[in-house]
């Protein structure tokens, strides 16, 4: 590669700065999965329950529709990762009632 001169023209013009190196913001760990964080999730689901296009998606699973699923979710969201996402929670979800019941 040329060697770099302080050039007018090109990727990098203009006077040769340090790069200033700052502290991260306080504003970007908002939405981090910590302990309370999740507990408090937890227990709003339990008291809250699921909305009613998520107990649709349970009932299109519990069927075996899982790609009918999937385009529900994705007309829903608007996001093709995100509907996969709630998809895989849905099928957590009922996982978790079944291994309930069984035991």
């Amino acid at each position: 590669m040329a060697p770099r001169y302080e050039m007018v023209v090109g990727m990098d013009k203009g006077h040769k700065t340090t790069k200033n190196n700052l502290k991260p913001k306080p504003s970007h760990g908002k939405g981090r999965n910590t302990k309370h964080n999740r507990f408090v999730r937890d227990l709003v689901r339990e008291v809250v329950g699921f909305a009613p296009y998520e107990r649709r998606a349970q009932e299109l699973l519990r069927i075996g529709k899982e790609k009918r699923c999937l385009k529900f979710l994705k007309k829903r969201i608007g996001s093709h990762d995100l509907a996969k996402k709630k998809r895989e929670e849905m099928q957590s979800v009922l996982q978790a009632m079944r291994k309930k019941q069984a035991a």
